[in-house]
């Protein structure tokens, strides 16, 4: 083998090994701050309020296991900011369905993500590759 075969098989294996490592990783964030900027900068309204499993219940539940799954282009994006804007997207179908149906809230809302549940009441799940980001949620639309 000669030296320059060598030279490239070493650089195809480290990018193999940089793109798999860069893949998809998991990062959890506030869910409530997110929330909170969404509503201040109006990209959600506030007329529909979002609780994460465990901190809200009650109300009359109008349609239960609603699932919404959201990418974003993630390339030379912090993981923050195109989590965020996933989530905001998710946010924002979820707060149109409820006000079609006449609903004010959702609630009982997990992280989904490839459909494995991952319940917290303060953080919601973002997954991250090289170029894109991806928040998937499923809650309960509910009327207060």
């Amino acid at each position: 083998m000669s030296l320059k075969n060598i030279y490239l098989a070493t650089i195809l294996s480290l990018v193999g090994i940089s793109s798999a490592q860069a893949a998809d990783e998991a990062h959890n964030f506030n869910f409530k701050e997110a929330v909170d900027r969404a509503v201040a900068d109006g990209t959600l309204d506030g007329s529909v309020k979002f609780y994460l499993a465990g901190t809200r219940s009650g109300g009359k539940v109008i349609d239960r296991g609603l699932v919404t799954n959201k990418k974003t282009n993630g390339f030379a994006k912090s993981a923050e900011n195109a989590c965020d804007h996933a989530l905001r997207s998710a946010l924002i179908q979820f707060q149109n369905t409820a006000k079609s149906r006449g609903a004010n809230a959702v609630t009982n809302l997990v992280s989904y993500y490839k459909a494995n549940t991952s319940k917290s009441t303060t953080t919601y799940e973002c997954h991250k590759g090289t170029a894109i980001a991806g928040v998937a949620l499923k809650g309960d639309i509910v009327k207060f």
